[in-house]
Order: C-alpha cells, then sequence, then structure tokens
C-alpha cells in the first residue's frame, strides 16, 4: 500500500497549560511524556494549539536548534528575547525563531488569542553553529490565493518570505461550504493537516470523515492526489507537508 490515512483524535493528541490555566493548548504533536499518539513526523517535530481568554504570559526560557514558528490566528503576541528584540505580533502575523547556538524568550499575550507554535528540526549539529535569529510577518507579506471557493495562504513555501533550514510547506486553508479541494502531494511526503473551523472528508472510496480538532495524517510513496470536502460548514485547515523522512539524524526524544 502506497497511501496511509490516519485520523487522529483529540482524545490521543497532547494537552498543556501555562500560566495557570491561562493558556490552554491542545498538541497534535506534543513533547515526550505528553501523552501524544504521534511524537514527530519527520522533521516535524512540535505542533501546539494555544488558546487564551485574557492576559496571560510565559517568561523566559531556552531553546536551541530548532527552527519555531508562531502563526498567529487571532489577537497579538507580544516577544521578547535576549538578543534585543521587543516586537508584537497581530492577527495573521507570524514570527519565526531560529534558535541557532541558543536564545531565550518570553511571550505576553494581552487579550484574548489563538495561535500555533510549530518547531521543524533541521539538521541540529550544523544548526547550532549558527547565530541565532528573530523574524517577524505581517499577513499581508503572505501570498493569498481564492479561487472556486478556496482561499489559501501560503506560510511557508512557494513565494512565501520565510526561509527555514528545514524542508516544510504549511498553508492556511479555508474551503466554503459548497466547494472542494484538490491537493497534490508529491512521492515519499507527508501531509498533516488539523481542522480548525468545521468539519470535512475525502472524497474517494473510502469516504473517510474528519471532525474539528481531528488531525489528519496523510503518507504517500508515490504522487498522490486527494479531495477534501466541508461537511454542513466552511471548513479551515492549518496544513503541513514535510518529507516523511530526512537524510540527517533527528533528535531521539526521551520517553
Amino acid at each position: 500500500m502506497t497511501i496511509d490515512i490516519k485520523i487522529i483524535k483529540p482524545q490521543d493528541q497532547a494537552f498543556g497549560q501555562f500560566d495557570g490555566g491561562k493558556i490552554a493548548e491542545q498538541k497534535p504533536i506534543g513533547f515526550s511524556g505528553e501523552g501524544s499518539l504521534i511524537n514527530r513526523l519527520g522533521p516535524l517535530f512540535y505542533w501546539a494549539w494555544a488558546k487564551t481568554e485574557g492576559e496571560s504570559g510565559i517568561g523566559f526560557h531556552p531553546h536551541q536548534g530548532f527552527e519555531i514558528l508562531t502563526y498567529n490566528i487571532k489577537g497579538k503576541v507580544r516577544h521578547q528575547d535576549t538578543l534585543g528584540t521587543i516586537s508584537e505580533v497581530g492577527t495573521g502575523g507570524v514570527q519565526v525563531m531560529q534558535t541557532g547556538s541558543g536564545v531565550q524568550h518570553a511571550e505576553t499575550v494581552p487579550e484574548p488569542s489563538e495561535a500555533f507554535q510549530i518547531w521543524f528540526e533541521p539538521h541540529l549539529s550544523k544548526a547550532i553553529k549558527r547565530s541565532p535569529t528573530y523574524s517577524k510577518y505581517v499577513h499581508e507579506d503572505f501570498p493569498v490565493t481564492s479561487e472556486n471557493g478556496v482561499i489559501i495562504k501560503t506560510i511557508l513555501g512557494e513565494h512565501s518570505p520565510i526561509n527555514l533550514m528545514t524542508d516544510g510547506k504549511m498553508y492556511d486553508v479555508l474551503i466554503r461550504n459548497d466547494a472542494t479541494y484538490k491537493y497534490s502531494l508529491s512521492p515519499n511526503r507527508t501531509l498533516a493537516g488539523l481542522s480548525i473551523r468545521g468539519h470535512g472528508g475525502l472524497i474517494d472510496e473510502s469516504g473517510l470523515r474528519f471532525d474539528n480538532k481531528d488531525f489528519l495524517i496523510i503518507q504517500s510513496e508515490k504522487a498522490e492526489s486527494f479531495t477534501i470536502q466541508p461537511k454542513g460548514e466552511e471548513l479551515r485547515m492549518l496544513l503541513i507537508e514535510i518529507p516523511t523522512e530526512v537524510d540527517y539524524p533527528l533528535y531521539r526524544k526521551p520517553r
């Protein structure tokens, strides 16, 4: 079988919190010991979906090596780091830390917010020899296409302003209820998708359906195309494509 499809329900994902529960996270891919069924997908190391109902924050803490992308769906996030950066990212904006030889940062959330934090793993023995960097992007920096009821924002990939060391593509896709979205997956690639609004399914012989908050994983040894269709209301998904395997050693998460 050349294509493998999995649906990971919320109860099989990890959950976490910060600042006394003011920041709540659903984690399709969690850290070790957090209870997520999926601990990594190739170089996709960590994926958290965070929500806050008001003012909250996370104090200074260190990172090294990983490329950490924060995509703000709603509200604001204020960033401060040991590089001297003081920055604020608004709705639709992205911040990227290529943490290199090491950096500490803190985040403050001044209002109800929703964001993703995603870690990509480059070749770490090479990455830690680089100086750490911070970059900020606003929504208007990213290419957006709208056709036949489908709106696609490219966060990583062709014409995106972000260049990572890690091989990855990332899209924010909104599919109107009466529309469909066809995705073409290259050989030996993995597509991971999280339904953040609405329910959907694949139009094929499987009749596969997924619900809001479900984590969809599609892996293929050869080129495959499949079509996603909303079920009853518009569907919004965050999609990440990465190589199923990479040609460098990956960090082994402790058990």
